[in-house]
């Protein structure tokens, strides 16, 4: 996804200095005597920076191997890790749009709330439900954890009021109860075939280009081989 991001941008620069080129005649004269130059720099330069593109791409797709590896051999830290993930998010909620964006979504899409429950969102500094808290969002929620039929078209964002003050069974008639971790980890376990043929979609043009890049390292390799093999025998007086 990346590289498309950087093709796209280097054909829009590549688009755009043209167009500019087209606009300046002085710059359509370059110098003749310098028309060797390229392929020396070429001969230089591409042998060195395969070499680093094949190595690049190999170290990146051995810590995706690694990190793959670890998740499903570790998943019980990461589990952990997760949850701390989690809990942190809800801590800084109100402190990044984009961050309370996200949890909004994450929490409307797997129909979940905080991180084991509902009552998770204490942690935050507006929703904490202790008497001392002067906030009107004292013992409340977020409105993605409540419940919506499907002829709604407005929502009610103070509907998550009061809901930590209520129990499991009471709160669960107007919002989600059940935490994002579990729903998250239910949702992993049976998209593991998904999930799977995802990252060997992205392996495979990984593996491929370090393999075309190892090919054409070596023809550059050989080529270079015999540049230098027909420059010496031309310099030799008895060939």
């Amino acid at each position: 996804m990346i590289s498309m991001v950087m093709v796209a941008v280097g054909v829009y620069a590549r688009l755009l200095k043209h167009a500019e080129l087209s606009n300046s005649s002085a710059l359509f004269y370059p110098a003749p005597k310098r028309k060797g130059i390229p392929s020396k720099h070429s001969t230089l330069t591409i042998p060195f920076l395969f070499p680093q593109f094949s190595v690049c791409l190999t170290v990146v797709f051995l810590l995706q191997l690694a990190a793959s590896v670890l998740g499903f051999v570790f998943s019980d830290k990461a589990r952990g890790k997760v949850s701390e993930i989690i809990n942190g998010a809800i801590v800084h909620y109100r402190d990044d749009l984009d961050l309370q964006n996200l949890i909004d979504f994450g929490q409307k899409e797997f129909s979940c709330c905080g991180g084991v429950s509902y009552k998770d969102w204490s942690q935050n500094v507006y929703f904490n439900c202790t008497a001392a808290n002067p906030s009107r969002e004292r013992c409340a929620v977020p409105f993605s954890c409540c419940l919506h039929g499907p002829g709604q078209a407005v929502i009610n964002t103070m509907c998550g009021h009061g809901m930590q003050a209520r129990g499991y069974l009471e709160a669960s008639a107007f919002i989600h109860t059940n935490g994002c971790i579990d729903k998250l980890v239910n949702w992993t376990h049976s998209n593991l075939f998904l999930l799977g043929g995802i990252t060997l979609g992205l392996a495979l043009p990984q593996l491929v280009g370090i393999v075309l890049a190892q090919l054409l390292i070596n023809q550059i390799r050989d080529q270079i081989k015999l540049q230098l093999y027909n420059q010496q025998h031309r310099a030799d007086p008895w060939h």
